[in-house]
C-alpha cells in the first residue's frame, strides 16, 4: 500500500473525473477522495427500478478476492435479476470491490447494499474505521463538511451543526467516495465529518458501502 505526503495543515478533499483520483485517499492529509462520475444508463435504470419496487433491502456479505483479484458475489441482489441492468450493476459493484481491494492490498472486504428511507446517521460524525467506500446509486448522496464548518469537539450536538446550506457539501448519485476515518494511521482527529442526507419514503436511497476488514 502506497502513501504520499501532502504538505499543508488542515485536512483536504480531492475530486476528479476518473477513478485514478481514488488513490489520492492514501495521501497523508487527504480525508476524502471522490470520483465524480455519471452512472451508465443501464446501472441508473436498475437502481431507479429497484427503488420503485418499494421493497426493503439490506444485504451484507464478506468478499475475499481470489489470487488473481477476481471478485464473485452471486448472491448480491439476486432477487432482482429480472430488472434490466442487473448484470451491469453487479459488474460495477464487483469492479469497485476489486479496485478497493487493490488500493489497500486488502484480503477481505465487507460489502453492504441497502435501500434507505430514513437517515442511518442523521448527525454529523466521523467514522472509527480506516477507510470506507460509499456510493449512492440512486437518491440523495452523503453530506460532508469542510474542516472549519463545525468544531470537532462538538460533534453529535444538534445545536452545533451548521444550518446554512452553503456550509454543507453533498455528493451526487453515482459518485464514488473514499471517506478516511479516525483509525487510519496518522489521521487521528482528522476523519472526514459527514452524515446521511435526509431521506423519506418518497425520497429513498440505494447505497453501497465497502469496509476494509483485513
Amino acid at each position: 500500500m502506497l502513501a504520499r505526503q501532502l504538505a499543508w495543515g488542515s485536512p483536504q478533499q480531492v475530486f476528479g473525473d476518473t477513478p485514478a483520483v481514488l488513490a489520492d485517499a492514501l495521501i497523508d492529509g487527504v480525508n476524502l477522495a471522490a470520483w465524480q462520475r455519471q452512472l451508465p444508463s443501464p446501472i441508473a435504470h436498475f437502481a431507479g427500478a429497484l427503488l420503485a419496487l418499494d421493497e426493503p433491502l439490506s444485504e451484507s456479505l464478506t468478499v475475499e478476492p481470489d489470487a488473481s483479484g477476481t471478485v464473485s458475489m452471486p448472491s448480491l441482489a439476486a432477487a432482482y435479476r429480472g430488472i434490466t441492468g442487473h448484470s451491469e450493476f453487479i459488474a460495477d459493484v464487483a469492479w469497485l470491490v476489486s479496485a478497493f481491494t487493490c488500493l489497500l492490498e486488502a484480503r477481505r472486504i465487507g460489502v453492504r447494499l441497502r435501500v434507505l428511507d430514513n437517515p442511518m446517521c442523521p448527525r454529523f460524525h466521523v467514522d472509527h474505521v480506516p477507510l470506507r467506500l460509499i456510493t449512492t446509486y440512486a437518491g440523495p448522496g452523503s453530506e460532508w463538511l469542510h474542516e472549519d464548518s463545525m468544531p470537532r469537539h462538538r460533534l453529535g450536538e444538534p445545536a452545533a451543526e451548521p444550518h446554512d446550506s452553503r456550509d454543507i457539501q453533498q455528493l451526487l448519485a453515482g459518485e464514488v467516495a473514499l471517506f478516511k476515518g479516525e483509525k487510519w494511521a496518522g489521521n487521528e482527529g482528522a476523519g472526514i465529518i459527514h452524515r446521511s442526507p435526509l431521506s423519506s419514503l418518497a425520497n429513498k436511497r440505494l447505497i453501497l458501502t465497502l469496509d476494509w476488514l483485513a
